[in-house]
């Protein structure tokens, strides 16, 4: 197979090219498409678009990229922004291994606009042509790398080695570390092959776990040098917990060489991370997802705590895993309460994203196809590569999460599912931000995946004041929510007045 490097222009094709074939070793070499397409046609691009028209440009782009990705050798390919658009260039990219590398809008126009570049000289036309390709990106990638990591491609490809058949390797990264995040079926075996686990990441595994899961996939990490294993339920989400898992560690002998293996659903993940942050200053841990909420939300981006009876997640730290594993063959175990409960954190990330990802939702895709969880995981990478520590923009993750936290705190963290009280939370920021039609949708949307849209004999006073606690609040100020004006275009630190809350969240009672 040839690795091949897609993407829209100025994503960084032909450096990540070359520093894959540098990695790779002797004998790999970088070929640029477009500069060996302009040799054989003897002219430019911009003059094969001018004299020949655009279409006698894809025919000849269309058929010198499909005699490369058939040419044998260790060649690593650099496709042009648009080679994708020819079906058969798709098809052949089947057989081989590629690498998307991921540009946002504005870094591509910085790079790429100009008169050498007959595609990018109005952005308005450059920026809808890059939605366009991009679920076709998305589509054919094996691995989704963002443009700034283009010239570091050597610990993507030593992420890479093993990747099993069928599933996907993003790479995340953020101002303290990257990881590979590992998506798709099989990942914990059970297809005939053996359980997945990184070469790139050694050390002796201390598993943490829950009761349920662990009976399911504990011993698939074997061998283990200890194991630590909590109550089901966000009622092990405590200090006291906490507690019990430092303790378990260290008299197993957990030391900076090691690593925390964090295997479950969100609970168990954001505690053994926040374990993993604190234990002898921080020692490196994998989380392995099993449930809907986690794989396409909380396993990412490093935030790690436990609640408070005063608050949700008032105490915890960032603390970026050393790796995900995503074996999404485990939402099938899952009873379809939780699987609903994890539809809502689909339904926030299709909203923050808007585009293809909010229609494959509106059009009733199934939340757990690895393709459709890949998508969300892809969102929040995003996000968190441009603000790890909440400092602006991370904070539209927080979509619906401020009333839905202080629900989960007034009921005591036992009535409501994590992703069900972000269901409610979500119902509520949509009457905030004035969208009735799009929150009768959403509404819609719920109810079919069996997910309750009103509140359960729960004070709608209560809820309102503890939202006053909530984390994102800074000094004596209001506390800060997060608005939609349409699908794609979410508002962060807005200021919502008393009395539109309370008949918000009234209104979830009725």
């Amino acid at each position: 197979m040839t690795l091949v490097c897609i993407g829209f222009m100025g994503a960084g094709k032909t450096t990540a090219a070359r520093s894959a074939a540098d990695a790779l070793g002797p004998g790999h070499t970088a070929i640029d498409v477009d500069a060996a397409l302009a040799q054989r046609l003897g002219k430019s691009i911009p003059e094969a678009f001018e004299q020949d028209g655009e279409a006698a440009f894809r025919a000849a782009e269309e058929q010198l990229t499909l005699e490369l990705l058939d040419a044998p050798g260790n060649s690593v390919l650099a496709l042009g922004g648009g080679a994708v658009t020819s079906v058969k260039v798709r098809d052949a990219l089947k057989r081989h291994t590629v690498i998307w590398l991921d540009v946002d809008p504005s870094t591509a126009w910085a790079r790429a606009h100009g008169p050498a570049r007959p595609l990018a000289r109005d952005r308005d036309a450059f920026e809808r042509l890059l939605s366009e390709r991009e679920p076709v990106y998305e589509a054919l990638a094996d691995v989704i790398v963002p443009a700034a990591r283009s010239r570091e491609l050597a610990p993507v490809l030593r992420a890479l080695r093993d990747l099993p058949d069928g599933c996907r390797l993003l790479w995340a990264t953020s101002s303290s570390a990257d990881y590979a995040a590992y998506i798709g079926p099989g990942l914990l075996g059970g297809r005939g092959t053996a359980p997945f686990w990184p070469a790139a990441v050694d050390g002796r595994r201390f598993l943490v776990t829950d009761g349920r899961v662990g009976s399911l996939y504990g011993d698939i990490f074997e061998p283990l040098a200890g194991r630590v294993s909590v109550m089901p339920g966000e009622q092990s989400k405590t200090v006291a917990h906490a507690e019990i898992v430092w303790t378990e560690l260290a008299r197993g002998g957990l030391t900076r060489a090691d690593l925390v293996v964090a295997l479950g659903g969100g609970v168990v993940g954001d505690l053994a991370g926040f374990c993993a942050a604190t234990y002898q200053r921080g020692v490196r841990y994998v989380q392995v997802p099993t449930t809907l909420v986690a794989q396409v939300d909380s396993a990412y981006g490093g935030k790690t705590g436990v609640d408070l009876a005063e608050a949700k997640n008032y105490v915890g730290a960032y603390h970026e895993p050393a790796a995900v594993i995503a074996d999404t063959d485990a939402l099938a175990t899952l009873p379809r309460e939780e699987v609903a409960a994890g539809y809502a954190e689909v339904v926030k990330t299709a909203l923050i994203a808007g585009g293809s990802l909010w229609e494959r939702i509106r059009a009733g895709a199934d939340p757990t196809d690895p393709r459709l969880v890949a998508a969300c995981v892809l969102t929040k990478l995003r996000v968190v590569a441009r603000d790890e520590r909440d400092a602006g923009l991370r904070q539209v993750l927080n979509l619906g999460h401020t009333v839905a936290h202080a629900i989960e705190t007034v009921t005591g963290y036992a009535r409501y599912r994590h992703g069900e009280a972000v269901a409610l939370g979500l119902l509520a920021a949509l009457r905030l931000s004035g969208q009735d039609e799009l929150r009768a949708e959403v509404r819609e949307l719920f109810a079919a995946r069996g997910l309750a849209t009103k509140l359960d004999d729960t004070d709608p006073h209560e809820i309102v004041l503890a939202t006053e606690k909530d984390k994102k609040r800074i000094g004596s100020g209001p506390v800060p929510f997060v608005l939609v004006d349409a699908p794609g275009y979410v508002r962060a630190g807005c200021e919502v007045d008393g009395p539109a809350l309370a008949a918000a969240v009234r209104e979830l009672s009725r």
